[in-house]
Parts: C-alpha cells; structure tokens; sequence
C-alpha cells in the first residue's frame, strides 16, 4: 500500500457546464475522504472548472513526496490517452523531487457491472418486476469518437445481457456517436417491447443529464402506451468508493500504472508529439511493450 502520510491521491474529473456535476464530484471526494481520514485527497478537473489539470498537480505536489492520479473517469478516451499523459510529463518537470504515477481510469469492469446491476434491479422493480422478455434494457452512454471507449459500453451491454433474461439489451449514446436513445427506442418498440429501462451509464449529474431526462419525458409522451424507467448517475454508489480503493492498494501501481492506448486513433499522432511513452519502462505515462 502506498503509505498514505507522504502521498497525494488526486481525483481527475472530467468536469461538467452544469456546476452541480463538478460539486457532487467534491462531495464524493469528501466521502472518500470520510472512510479514510488519514489519506490527503485532492479534486480537480480536465475542463469547465476553475481547478484544472496542471493547477490541481501543482497543489497535490506541494509537501508531497508522491502523487498518484486516478482519472475518475469510466471510458478512456482522448483525455484520458493524450490530456493526461502530457499534465503529467510537465508536472514532474516542474516538480523533480516528487513521483508521479497514474492508476488506470474506472473502466468498464465487473466493479461497475455490479452498479449497473443495481441499476437494473431497481428500475425493474418501479415498474412492477414485469416479463424481462417483453422489458428493453438501454445502457446510454455519453458517447465518444474512440471506438475503444464505446466498446467498453458494448461490452458491458453484452455481460448484462449474459446475465439477466431479458430479450433486448442495447446500447445508445447521447452525442458524438450512434445510436442515439430515439432509435434505439423505436426499434425495441417495433420488436415488441412493452416496458423499457434505460441506465444512464454516467458517474454524476451535468448537462447530459439534465438532457436524458427532458429526452425521456418527450418519449414517454410519444409513446404512452409504453412503460418507461429511468435510472440515474451512480457515482456515489458503494461500488465505486470500492474499485477507488482497490485502485490505491499498489496492485495497479506496482504494475506500471498503465493508461490504455492499444488500438487507439490518439496513438500515432501522440507518438509523433511525443505526448507518449509508449515503451516498456513503465514512467507514469503509458507503458506498453510493443
């Protein structure tokens, strides 16, 4: 475990238009902070905020001899694979007598399965625990223009799938990619669906959120003879307190702290701004064998 008197663990956020988002992230940090009292735990944020990246390093640096980065953040894309990287190559020009490491983002694993489940569990419950059969599930995601990052989504549509009984189980994005949630309704509709359950797939509330929810009340008017639920963010579920804490324990810091990249459109043109260490000494960036 990394001794937690001489290190920083700062939480890295997206950052939300919508103030309230960028608040709930502080509440979750002060949680956190609750359960573990001795830990100094900082926030910042990659955009829309007033604590960005470089700022929210430099405070985490100061009477640090380590600091280790969580991107709180579910899909790796560009910030994750470009933004981040490149924050901390300059923090530790700026600070060389601190070490710098970087846990990988939240991911799509079964840590968050078991939220999404939850998730599940409980829409199917507000409409009655009707005949998965004829109930559609919707995971809605925030959508990316990395095809690696949407693929964490199908993957997990595919395992809740795997395990529950319902018919259709889909995905949808609310930007940038396709399907959108209007489709994707329509063709669960068509194939017979009477209930729908769609589970925002997104840590704390923002703009998309207040979006999903006007999205929602428009189809529930177009479409009144289907029952309709839909779930919430979920940051602030115990599942998520617990794969931070498992982030930190030095399992994923003594394997080199890696960001994925395998596969991804950011690669080659980060390789070419040398915004990547994509070789085998794993120096906090990105560390791959190739």
């Amino acid at each position: 475990m990394t001794d937690p008197r001489t290190t920083t663990f700062l939480l890295a956020g997206h950052g939300s238009r919508n103030r309230e988002g960028n608040d709930e992230i502080e509440r979750f940090a002060a949680q956190w902070r609750a359960k573990h009292p001795g830990w100094r735990i900082e926030v910042c944020f990659i955009e829309h905020a007033d604590v960005l990246l470089n700022d929210g390093l430099d405070r985490a640096a100061k009477g640090a001899q380590r600091v280790v980065l969580i991107p709180f953040i579910l899909n790796a894309a560009g910030h994750v694979k470009m933004e981040l990287p490149a924050a901390l190559e300059a923090a530790r020009l700026r600070h060389p007598d601190v070490e710098f490491v970087v846990t990988r983002h939240l991911g799509m694993g079964r840590e968050i399965l078991v939220v999404l489940q939850g998730q599940l569990d409980r829409l199917m419950k507000a409409l009655d625990v009707p005949d998965p059969q004829t109930t559609g599930v919707i995971l809605l995601g925030r959508g990316s223009s990395d095809a690696g990052a949407n693929g964490e989504l199908a993957r997990m549509a595919r395992w809740i799938f795997e395990a529950n009984d319902h018919e259709l189980v889909d995905l949808a994005f609310t930007g940038v990619t396709w399907p959108r949630l209007e489709i994707v309704v329509q063709r669960q509709i068509k194939l017979g669906m009477t209930q729908i359950c769609i589970v925002p797939v997104y840590l704390f509330t923002g703009v998309l959120i207040e979006r999903i929810k006007a999205q929602v009340e428009r189809l529930k008017q177009q479409y009144p003879q289907i029952a309709f639920a839909l779930g919430t963010h979920f940051g602030f579920d115990q599942g998520v307190f617990d794969l931070l804490d498992a982030k930190v324990d030095g399992r994923e810091l003594k394997a080199g702290s890696l960001l994925e990249c395998d596969g991804c459109k950011y690669r080659e043109a980060a390789e070419a701004e040398h915004l990547h260490d994509h070789s085998h000494t794993a120096t906090g960036s990105c560390a791959h064998a190739h």
